[in-house]
């Protein structure tokens, strides 16, 4: 797969949080081996705190958006061609996986 043996890069502002290396490739999901950086101890929480809510988002899919959008203020995510304005990243113990977008996703909401 194209995918397999890249290096993606999670920062938190100018600091390193880790990278991935991507050892499967499941479209839309990559996955991969998580090296932490510098400046993972400063997001380790977040992600911490995703998983915990994400493992019963049917019964608190409010309180996890909340928790992942904070985790999205905080940390960025780039490929191997540069930073992806899209996606969903999930970091447990040394794996890592993810999806993402080229594009901007597109607000849910409407003005009527």
């Amino acid at each position: 797969m194209a995918f397999v043996g890249q290096v993606w890069h999670v920062s938190s502002g100018e600091r390193r949080v880790g990278e991935i290396l991507i050892d499967d490739a499941d479209f839309p999901w990559l996955s991969g081996r998580f090296v932490p950086g510098p400046a993972y101890d400063t997001v380790q929480a977040l992600f911490a705190r995703d998983l915990a809510l994400l493992d019963d988002a049917d019964e608190h899919l409010e309180e996890w958006e909340a928790a992942y959008d904070e985790l999205r203020r905080h940390v960025s995510l780039s490929s191997p061609d540069g930073p992806v304005p899209e996606f969903l990243l999930h970091i447990e113990g040394d794996r890592a996986w993810f999806r993402w977008s080229d594009e901007p996703f597109e607000d849910e909401e409407t003005d009527d």
